[in-house]
């Protein structure tokens, strides 16, 4: 029989935008921890952010940071030696640890230069926790786990739309790739679709036989929607989908954020 893996975004997938919450959620998560399926959460968020609705969600199973900058793998969960290539592992006190990112220095040091080069971007660098919990729904507590960055940098773009593409065009320039999901991301080559490739080859040395679903509702989740074999899009804030998502067997959940995310599991797991 094959074994089931559900990846997913966090924010305005799992969890509501305005709120965090993934209250909605309940009985699809529910379902999958009857029939031990595991869920691997995929955010932009940073591991402090993650260990903390893993936590919430009692989730002990590995998870990506930062749009497949980091992939930490709880110690002694494969029975097996982990390998993964062209990528080191490293041992951490609870995790091992698969470093995909650039180094968070080195992204902040391209946000300064780019800064200096005209472009009218803040990342979540510049800002204190009390700036960026005044500009989201974040609370003290949350800005200052979300400034732990490692391998990405959100920031906000406050110029002219007919300049961000000189702005990309400038960030591939030094190096760097960029994504968008609620904000504007600056990474390495990293992306969570890499991340996902890694952790299905390890799934299947566990489990043999795989089939892999992936939700999610911005650009960000591109890569990883297209490496799984069921991909569901579910409806952003305003009850539409990403324009900018498209790809053959898509499948586009009934619902805003949680809302699609339940329903589109119960339906599949049914």
């Amino acid at each position: 029989m094959e074994k089931l893996i559900i990846f997913t975004d966090l924010d305005g997938a799992l969890l509501d935008y305005s709120t965090y919450s993934f209250e909605k959620a309940l009985p699809a998560l529910e379902l999958i921890r009857q029939h031990d399926i595991p869920l691997i959460l995929c955010s932009s968020k940073t591991k402090t952010e993650i260990e903390y609705y893993r936590k919430k969600l009692a989730n002990a199973h590995p998870f990506v940071s930062e749009n497949g900058g980091g992939i930490f793998i709880p110690r002694n969960y494969f029975d097996f030696p982990l390998y993964a290539a062209s990528f080191p592992i490293e041992e951490e006190a609870d995790y091992n640890v698969i470093k995909l990112g650039a180094r968070y220095f080195d992204l902040r040091n391209a946000v300064k230069v780019l800064q200096r080069e005209g472009f009218e971007i803040t990342g979540f660098g510049d800002m204190t926790a009390r700036e960026l919990a005044g500009m989201t729904s974040m609370n003290i507590d949350e800005a200052v786990m979300a400034k732990e960055r490692d391998f990405d940098e959100p920031f906000i773009y406050k110029g002219p739309s007919h300049g961000l593409p000189l702005l990309f065009r400038s960030i591939n320039q030094k190096g760097f790739t960029f994504t968008k999901g609620r904000f504007f991301h600056i990474l390495g080559n990293s992306n969570k679709g890499t991340a996902v490739s890694i952790l299905e080859d390890l799934y299947k040395r566990k489990y043999g036989n795989i089939k892999t679903i992936a939700l999610g509702d911005s650009p960000n989740d591109i890569s990883m929607l297209e490496r799984v074999d069921f991909p569901v899009l579910v409806q952003k804030q305003d009850g539409t989908y990403d324009s900018q998502i498209d790809m053959p067997e898509l499948i586009k959940a009934d619902g805003i954020g949680p809302v699609g995310w339940n329903r589109a599991l119960i339906e599949f797991l049914a």
